[in-house]
């Protein structure tokens, strides 16, 4: 899964970017102090894998990660090569759904690229200049399938027809994302990588002594607002996830408990972004490694067995699964569960749920 942070310059995108991942982009109070894109690796925190590793004493830890891409700063007019314009836009393409951070604060000391804070102006900022860059995207490619659906082919046609409709949509402000089309419709706006078309998570950025408040003004328009768009709003402070980064575990918990916001800003992140994108994790476990691994939700097992490798998935014979939750209850031990008849023999058609805990017997 990759994510890209975007936002206008100087919302605190390069900020939350290091404490998602502590790869150390540069940060400073000036526009473009991000140019190439920054790329980096989080772990998702998941205490079911946290369990199995004091269970198994593994070899290997190996947590599911999500990589995040730091992009430039957008302006106003980036569609028509302003600021880093399409540059910006090409590292957009390239990921899978999209977290659009909104300064949601007010600081004298921090230069806003538009003279003061207002969400929803900002983010509106951000989501005309991905329409206009898809409205040209779309405008080009309509003029081909135009010209070639004079050879009388079918395909043609109904690509023309499709992308008239998506760019009268467009001209209205719809996003891609929203817009009502068929299986075949949305193959063809697929292809065209469109960046209205990816999902998105608002991260309304707010000061570190709003955390913990209920009804934070700024934050109360931009939920009106991406609530308008169907799209998620996810409250965080970018300097407080900074400071949890730079403490260990044990410091990080108390200093959540005392903030009283029960989880980091990266956990709730994860978990947004895996509800977005419609991905769930199943478990494998052993005394050489405990791993998770993303896979889609709705995968039968010997795709979700293709994860792991190729051959488990061609030779695939029969899967061994127990929920996680059920084999906590009963301490964590394999050989009481199949004892008990607790653990499962699933077939071809068996759909993977998030937790399962998984041993593909395969032969090739």
């Amino acid at each position: 899964m990759k994510l890209g942070v975007i936002g206008l310059p100087n919302v605190g995108k390069s900020t939350l970017f290091n404490a998602l991942t502590q790869a150390g982009a540069q940060c400073a109070n000036y526009p473009f102090c991000t140019i190439e894109p920054n790329f980096g690796v989080a772990s998702v925190p998941d205490s079911r894998l946290d369990f199995l590793a004091e269970i198994y004493h593994p070899e290997k830890f190996t947590p599911a990660t999500v990589e995040f891409v730091d992009i430039a700063g957008l302006v106003r007019g980036a569609s028509k090569g302003e600021g880093l314009g399409n540059k910006f836009l090409s590292h957009v393409r390239e990921v899978d759904a999209l977290l659009h951070v909104v300064r949601c604060f007010e600081n004298d000391n921090i230069t806003h690229v538009e003279g003061a804070m207002d969400p929803v102006r900002d983010a509106e900022t951000i989501n005309y200049e991905l329409i206009f860059a898809d409205m040209e995207t779309v405008e080009k490619r309509m003029t081909r399938a135009q010209k070639m659906k004079k050879t009388g082919e079918a395909r043609y046609v109904t690509e023309a027809q499709t992308l008239e409709h998506v760019l009268a949509q467009l001209e209205k402000g719809v996003f891609v994302r929203g817009m009502d089309l068929t299986s075949a419709q949305r193959e063809i706006t697929d292809g065209l990588f469109l960046l209205t078309g990816k999902p998105v998570i608002y991260a309304a950025n707010i000061a570190e002594e709003d955390v913990g408040k209920e009804d934070i003004p700024a934050v109360r328009t931009l939920l009106a607002h991406a609530g308008q768009q169907g799209a998620e709003v996810l409250t965080i402070s970018a300097k407080v996830e900074e400071e949890l980064c730079a403490l260990n575990e044990e410091e990080k918990q108390l200093f959540i408990e005392e903030l009283g916001i029960g989880e980091s800003g990266l956990s709730r992140l994860i978990k947004k972004s895996y509800s977005l994108l419609g991905l769930i994790s199943y478990l494998t476990a052993g005394p050489k490694e405990v791993r998770a691994w993303t896979i889609k939700a709705g995968t039968k097992a010997p795709q979700a067995a293709g994860k792991i490798h190729t051959d488990f998935e061609r030779g695939f014979i029969r899967a061994e699964i127990i929920a996680f939750d059920i084999l906590k209850e009963i301490g964590g031990d394999m050989n009481i569960a199949k004892e008990k008849g607790l653990v499962r023999q699933e077939g071809k058609d068996y759909v993977i749920r998030d937790g399962d805990v998984v041993l593909f017997r395969f032969n090739v």
